[in-house]
């Protein structure tokens, strides 16, 4: 299967990193191509501008974008990684989004009725967030960080969720929550 990866985290030695480690790992167990696509490492440009938005309509992207619908087009199975800042993704998680996921490549409008373009593609989405579970339940934020990327951005382009995963208070972490969300990491990779 062709596994595309694609990370947004600045840091290194982060937890979200640890994860994409985790990922990788388990996929090279399998017989499994993997693209990774660390947004960061790529320094992506996630500045939607006057001209990609004009060039969208057109059916014209740049050529860094040009490069990343290449890489969704060829894969079965999307994973995204990133942590949740300020109750969303990373700019440069959404910019890639802004840019990537464009009019005609990732969705169009048949006669006013939307219509996800990257049906028959799988995904996986790992998110950390500093909040308790309970807390982003009790407020109402966990329906809505599902609601605004699951139903708003990932099914909306045609893509099936697999998973979603949010690993609560992943700014201090114990060692057995860790261990816990690499098992579960581990067992949904291997099925």
């Amino acid at each position: 299967m062709k596994h595309l990866i694609i990370y947004a985290h600045p840091n290194g030695d982060s937890l979200n990193n640890h994860l994409l480690k985790t990922v990788i790992e388990t996929l090279q167990t399998g017989d499994h191509e993997i693209e990774l696509r660390d947004l960061y490492q790529l320094n992506f440009n996630p500045v939607l501008s006057l001209d990609d938005m004009n060039g969208q309509r057109m059916g014209h992207v740049a050529e860094d974008v040009k490069k990343e619908q290449a890489y969704i087009s060829w894969a079965d199975h999307i994973t995204l990684i990133y942590p949740i800042w300020w109750t969303g993704m990373p700019a440069i998680m959404k910019g890639y989004i802004d840019r990537v996921m464009s009019y005609g490549f990732a969705y169009r409008y048949d006669q006013g009725v939307q219509k996800g373009l990257l049906t028959g593609k799988q995904a996986i989405i790992i998110n950390t967030h500093g909040k308790s579970t309970a807390e982003y339940e009790a407020n109402g934020m966990g329906k809505a960080l599902s609601l605004t990327s699951d139903k708003g951005i990932y099914t909306y382009c045609g893509l099936t969720i697999n998973q979603h995963f949010f690993f609560d208070r992943a700014d201090r972490p114990s060692g057995e929550s860790v261990g816990e969300w690499i098992k579960q990491i581990k067992s949904t990779y291997k099925n």
